[in-house]
């Protein structure tokens, strides 16, 4: 990405002099880029700037003191919602490797990094063993009926669940874009993606009455942080709910024939 944009900034701008450039074209280019786009470029020529200072080709670098642009806020990956979760299962049946792969997703609350490494050899005593690649935390994961169904039902002659056509254990990435394509069969939006899986997890342990805790023995957060924010919803949800219920009783209770 980075050669990218000095290729272009190259080509536009190769025949000026390094040590000529004004903080003010900096400021004026970051203007007509989007925010994530005027990071990338403010990013890539501080570096350029940094080795132009350093080889003594300007005495000092005009980007010090522009800031870089803030992104918009957003509520992050989104959690699959039950009607999607739905559709996916209505597209691919138990049996199929999407099935499993979303089943393994779903029910584990893991990482598709560590959802691709999982094979029989982890199964002990109706759980899964699962050392997280990126806390390096282990994990004994009790395995869901439903997930078991789908495991009894999808045979594996392979060290992992998950494989490709070739027969050989999915790349993080691969497995991604391959999964997106089963999203896509199913009909479903493009915010649905691997990770969406693993939020929908938390949520759902969240709905069955589970603390942050106990969530997190089996997600593997590393921080309450995240978790907490599954509970709170629901703890929000379920007191309103209470609040009108009760609301809705005292006003009743003054009517006549109540």
């Amino acid at each position: 990405m980075r050669r990218a944009i000095l290729e272009r900034f190259r080509a536009e701008h190769g025949d000026k002099r390094i040590a000529m450039l004004p903080q003010e074209f900096i400021v004026r280019t970051l203007g007509k880029r989007s925010p994530a786009a005027a990071r990338n470029w403010l990013k890539t020529l501080r570096g350029l700037l940094e080795f132009a200072v350093s080889e003594k080709f300007r005495a000092d670098d005009p980007t010090r003191g522009v800031k870089l642009p803030k992104l918009p806020k957003s509520d992050g990956i989104a959690t699959w919602t039950e009607e999607e979760i739905q559709a996916f299962e209505a597209r691919h049946p138990i049996g199929s490797r999407p099935r499993l792969a979303f089943a393994l997703l779903l029910f584990t609350a893991q990482r598709r990094g560590d959802v691709v490494r999982m094979g029989r050899q982890h199964v002990r005593n109706g759980a899964i063993s699962v050392r997280q690649q990126k806390t390096g935390a282990s994990l004994e994961i009790p395995i869901h009926y439903d997930l078991q169904t789908v495991l009894d039902a999808t045979p594996s002659e392979h060290l992992t669940f998950l494989v490709t056509e070739f027969g050989k254990p999915f790349a993080p990435a691969g497995f991604g874009n391959w999964f997106r394509d089963q999203c896509n069969e199913a009909g479903l939006p493009k915010h649905c993606s691997a990770h969406g899986l693993r939020k929908a997890a938390c949520r759902r342990l969240a709905e069955a009455g589970c603390t942050a805790h106990q969530i997190a023995a089996i997600s593997g957060h590393a921080s309450l942080r995240e978790v907490e924010r599954y509970t709170k919803a629901v703890d929000q949800a379920r007191l309103a709910k209470d609040a009108i219920r009760k609301e809705q009783l005292r006003t009743s209770s003054g009517k006549p024939g109540a």
